[in-house]
């Protein structure tokens, strides 16, 4: 078990394409229990934030187009390591924490688990050890709060005051974003077209072009309808 550093210590969440069904909003739940400083969406940004209570609200959203546009995000500018919670050979018991710094945690799907794409961006595994048989493994939300709630011990993250039965809610910020949405910045939109227009541009040249042109123009539509 490694000792948390002194420095400023958070917990992040990477959603990797939400489905229409998946809810985000138990998962959002979690994450402001237990401290998570902001919610990274890659690919969808509509989400179902049914059963959130209003948590979403006290979250910060950001949303990326792909894995790699993230990892790069997470890895440069939030100086983070990526943990993927998974049962796969390699993966370290989460009650050992393993940590090192902040730290970003993907889950993979109840069924499928993390994709190999998703696997590629981690710099490590955690799994969450069972101790009956009745269940292959855990549901998402389940397995998120279980993996925070470890970092948060580990991180040394200050337990929230309670008034009677509960723990104290926070006032929600004045701002608020665009509801079961994360709306990206006009320079962030501005970039990702241009990036997808640059990559058609030269799969036509290669004769490949059909399906990325098809994603350019129904992205422009998105943004200019």
């Amino acid at each position: 078990m490694a000792a948390a550093p002194t420095a400023a210590l958070e917990s992040l969440v990477l959603v990797h394409n939400v489905a229409k069904r998946h809810n985000v909003g138990t998962l959002a739940r979690s994450a402001t229990a237990f401290g998570v400083s902001e919610i990274v969406l890659v690919g969808r940004r509509d989400f179902n934030a049914f059963g959130s209570h209003g948590s979403t609200s006290h979250l910060r959203f950001r949303h990326f187009f792909s894995l790699s546009q993230a990892r790069l995000y997470l890895k440069e500018e939030r100086d983070c390591d990526i943990c993927g919670v998974e049962i796969t050979d390699g993966a370290i018991s989460v009650t050992q924490h393993p940590f090192k710094k902040s730290t970003a945690f993907l889950l993979g799907n109840e069924g499928t688990g993390l994709s190999e794409k998703e696997c590629e961006i981690c710099d490590f595994f955690i799994y969450i050890p069972q101790y009956g048989g009745g269940t292959a493994s855990l549901n998402v939300t389940v397995a998120a709060s279980i993996a925070l709630h470890h970092f948060g011990v580990w991180a040394g993250f200050p337990e929230r005051s309670r008034e009677g039965n509960k723990f104290t809610v926070a006032e929600k910020p004045l701002k608020q974003v665009r509801r079961n949405y994360c709306a990206d910045s006009i320079e962030s939109v501005i970039e990702e077209r241009k990036s997808r227009k640059e990559i058609a541009a030269c799969d036509i040249f290669e004769g490949n072009g059909t399906n990325d042109l098809q994603a350019t123009n129904l992205l422009e539509a998105l943004f200019d309808g």
